[in-house]
């Protein structure tokens, strides 16, 4: 009874140990891939971050890109095998395929919208 009040205030105690857990994973990974990794996490949370509360969606986010980074150290893949020729890009269509409503789709619609509103007035 207690466990669900606390949730209810402070968010899934589960996500929070997924969260944990794939921290630890991340840290597990030997070098390069973990300064890869974290570099690729620090994008991610400020470009990629999802942010209708949709926590869930993130923790599976992050659990599938923690598994990505694994099974490239295990295999040996290089990095340059995995991030292609475009960091930038390839983090950007990882973070699509979980896309839920981003931070930049609420700009973007503000300024589409100020734009608008603008032409509109000058049209006046």
């Amino acid at each position: 009874m207690a466990a669900k009040w606390i949730e209810a205030l402070t968010g899934s105690l589960e996500q929070k140990k997924q969260y944990r857990q794939y921290k630890a994973r991340i840290e597990a990974l030997p070098e390069p891939y973990r300064a890869a990794a974290k570099a690729f996490e620090r994008y991610l949370m400020y470009n990629g971050g999802i942010t209708d509360g949709d926590a869930e969606m993130m923790i599976t986010m992050l659990g599938d890109f923690a598994d990505l980074w694994e099974r490239a150290a295990a295999d040996g893949t290089p990095i340059s095998a995995i991030v292609g020729e475009d960091p930038v890009e390839f983090a950007d269509a990882f973070a699509e395929a979980y896309a839920g409503k981003r931070w930049i789709d609420k700009e973007r619609a503000r300024l589409t919208k100020a734009v608008d509103d603008a032409k509109r007035e000058e049209q006046k």
